[in-house]
């Protein structure tokens, strides 16, 4: 079979197109035929030897997310059978050659999530990181629901922080199909277009208006949860519209800036700060958040492309260095390898 390794941590240069010998599912395991891959940025900082999942030092295959067609299960597991479409999360969490840059891997069946007959392959590989991410920012708050559904954030009021990045996209999506009202922050036009397209109610470009003042107009009682990437250039301005018993829900590092608290004003809000890395949230918060997700997917909730306000670039497999380049560049939309046809 084809496959994408890196032996030694570097640039997207490191990526080698190679032949490896199928391999077989241990107990407990799955073979998938991987039809598509996404590409996070997680997945070029591991390859970079920096970030959450930087593997070990020896081969590995890249990207934690994709979807394929169930080619061989393990003694043990029943949830999927051979001839299944699915989709994969952290498939190289600790396994570096599991990644999903190659025609077949092998992961532990708890990563492996039966795709619901409305979604394609493409729908498929872009969840797993950004969805799971997104569905878990969404349900830390104290005095909200553990689980997603429609109805399940009524009358609650959702900042989403870079709302046309992939978690943020997913992010709009999931609380707008949960009933929160939903309002985005973005940093030029395009990218509030591709936000209401995904679904935001209010659109704010911080650039361009005072976002503080714009917010509080549109949330006179403060905002109830904050989806953020960037929580410490934003956290100013996340304190100044929060309300009181409020939950700041972080999933990215805001490239290294440390976080400075201004704890009197955190403790008046008697505010929440989670911080979220799906590698570490554990097997019932992903089954829980896969299962909602999937249900979002079957009630046409999850669209991806352009017109649902993620643009898709695609890139074959022996063009895994341009697509991690394309994500590391913060190229706007949801990169994907096709590894194979289905």
């Amino acid at each position: 079979m084809k496959a994408i390794i890196y032996t030694t941590p570097g640039d997207s240069s490191r990526l080698t197109l190679v032949d490896r010998s199928v391999p077989d599912p241990a107990p407990g395991e799955v073979r998938v035929r991987v039809v598509v891959s996404g590409v996070n940025p997680t997945d070029w900082k591991a390859r970079e030897g920096s970030g959450s999942a930087a593997g070990s030092v020896g081969e590995s295959v890249p990207n934690q997310d994709g979807a394929g067609i169930v080619d061989a299960v393990g003694e043990g597991v029943s949830h999927v059978r051979v001839g299944d479409r699915v989709w994969l999360v952290i498939a190289a969490y600790q396994r570096p050659r599991s990644g999903t840059a190659q025609e077949y891997t092998v992961v532990p069946a708890d990563r492996v999530i039966p795709l619901p007959d409305e979604a394609d392959f493409e729908l498929g590989a872009s969840l797993g990181v950004p969805a799971l991410t997104a569905h878990r920012a969404l349900t830390v708050a104290e005095d909200a629901p553990d689980r997603l559904h429609p109805g399940a954030l009524r009358g609650r009021t959702v900042l989403v922080a870079g709302g046309a990045g992939a978690v943020g996209h997913a992010a709009i999506q999931l609380a707008r199909w949960s009933g929160a009202r939903v309002i985005t922050t973005v940093s030029n036009d395009a990218k509030a277009a591709l936000a209401r397209a995904a679904g935001a109610h209010d659109v704010v470009d911080y650039t361009q208006e005072d976002a503080v003042a714009r917010i509080r107009a549109l949330a006179p009682d403060g905002v109830d949860q904050v989806v953020e990437v960037a929580v410490s250039a934003n956290d100013a301005l996340n304190t100044a519209v929060v309300r009181e018993r409020a939950t700041i829900a972080t999933y990215a590092n805001d490239r290294g800036r440390p976080l400075t608290v201004d704890v009197g004003q955190a403790m008046r809000l008697n505010l929440r700060y989670q911080f979220v890395l799906l590698y570490t949230v554990g097997a019932e918060a992903i089954t829980r958040g896969a299962e909602d997700v999937n249900a979002a997917i079957r009630d046409g909730a999850l669209p991806i492309g352009e017109a649902a306000g993620l643009p898709l670039h695609r890139f074959p497999l022996e063009r895994t260095a341009d697509a991690h380049d394309a994500v590391q560049n913060n190229t706007v939309g949801k990169v994907l390898i096709q590894v194979q046809q289905p």
